[in-house]
């Protein structure tokens, strides 16, 4: 993987999995803020251009034969991994931490008032994801694949409801924003979801869950954002 000034770090993501651990490690947003380059990414995560570029050369390097390279995978394919591994992750995920987030309050909130809102933010992100999957999953995404199959001439140019793609697109692409908010919040409010000296078994099951989910959210919108919207565009536009 070359390191340009050109690149964006979702494109990086794209061509090499591995980079999304060094972005992770180093503070810097790639599915959200994956269309900026690698020298703005870092200035504004505080970091090092060198040591990064650094880093993602070395992740590079190492990059194992097997690892699925998804700018090579059709529409259908990339759809059909958002969601049975992604989609089907947060469905199973959402009522588990509601209730953890839940059971850790009751019993450290008076402590930790930190807890109410890391609660209310997750809520929102809960009733935000439930929604906007249900969109993709039955207007956007069968969409997508229809368009794909007349652009291989395996069927008619599908019939949209929405105009350009781009319009849900857009729509897409601003929950995504708004669920990376809401995570960023309560990273912060716990502290990069460190537990606490006086936080039991459940609090601690807690902090690596929601870290957890962020993680696999971050991958998720960078498949979207990243690599499926901009074909989808791409295709109507062709």
């Amino acid at each position: 993987m070359s390191i340009t000034t050109e690149k964006t770090v979702g494109q990086m993501v794209a061509e090499n999995p591995e980079a999304a651990r060094i972005f992770e490690q180093a503070g810097i947003d790639y599915c959200c803020g994956g269309q900026r380059g690698l020298e703005e990414a870092c200035s504004q995560a505080k970091m090092s251009f060198a040591e990064v570029a650094a880093l993602l050369e070395q992740a590079a390097a190492k990059r194992s034969a097997s690892d699925r390279d998804w700018l090579r995978a059709s529409q259908a394919e990339l759809v059909e991994h958002i969601v049975s591994k992604h989609h089907g992750y947060v469905r199973q995920e959402l009522p588990r931490l509601t209730a953890l987030i839940a059971k850790v309050k009751s019993v450290h909130g008076q402590n930790h008032p930190e807890l109410a809102p890391i609660e209310r933010h997750f809520s929102d992100v809960s009733n935000e994801m439930t929604m906007h999957m249900m969109k993709e999953e039955n207007i956007l995404f069968p969409y997508i694949v229809e368009m794909e199959e007349a652009v291989q001439g395996n069927g008619p140019r599908p019939i949209s409801m929405f105009g350009t793609v781009q319009n849900p697109v857009r729509m897409m692409m601003m929950e995504h924003d708004s669920a990376g908010a809401n995570l960023k919040a309560m990273r912060e409010l716990s502290g990069d979801y460190t537990p606490p000296a006086d936080g039991c078994t459940s609090y601690r099951v807690m902090c690596e869950a929601l870290a957890a989910f962020e993680a696999d959210l971050h991958q998720h919108i960078h498949l979207e954002n990243n690599i499926l919207f901009p074909r989808a565009i791409e295709m109507e536009q062709g």
